[in-house]
């Protein structure tokens, strides 16, 4: 039985609440942000040894709404998702796998390689879908997922980003 086997592979956004609130990996490891930070509705898809690499995969979605808070305020009577958004979905996938494989630790974006925006989000789409493959996984003293992700706006890539890290550290650590 793999190791994945005894994990889900998938999560709703009742689950997702679930881990924003600390009930998921415990109050002291990875949490998700709560709306309206967390940027994903669900996880279609999460294992440990799929991607490109071997090491990981995360696939999630966000349903497009007009209502979605950012629109209304970025920019006034011209509605666009800020693009620093969808980079912190994916950051806050790559937490929310290190904390799914286990590791101990409250998540924090370290950085990123590189970033590349060729569209936007607009009300006019209706869902993304953000791919995370992960590149490296660090387990020891130091917590890291390095991974590389892709967001795709009713299927077409918009945003790229290489090399996306997040750690995970000891409340003690955070002080």
């Amino acid at each position: 039985m793999s190791q994945d086997a005894a994990r889900p592979s998938s999560y709703s956004l009742e689950e997702l609440l679930a881990c924003a609130r600390g009930e998921m990996f415990g109050p002291t490891n990875a949490q998700l942000p709560a709306p309206p930070m967390l940027m994903f509705d669900r996880i279609t898809q999460i294992t440990s040894d799929g991607g490109a690499h071997g090491k990981g995969h995360v696939e999630a979605e966000l349903d497009i709404r007009d209502d979605l808070w950012f629109f209304a305020c970025h920019f006034i009577n011209d509605p666009v998702m800020p693009g620093c958004l969808g980079l912190d979905a994916m950051w806050q996938l790559v937490g929310f796998f290190l904390g799914w494989s286990g590791a101990p630790g409250k998540g924090r974006a370290l950085g990123v390689g590189e970033v590349k925006f060729t569209g936007q989000v607009t009300p006019s789409v209706s869902k993304l879908v953000y791919k995370i493959d992960l590149k490296r996984v660090i387990m020891r003293k130091l917590v890291m997922g390095v991974g590389d992700g892709v967001l795709l706006a009713d299927g077409k890539p918009i945003y790229e980003a290489k090399d996306l890290r997040v750690g995970l550290f000891a409340a003690e650590d955070l002080a």
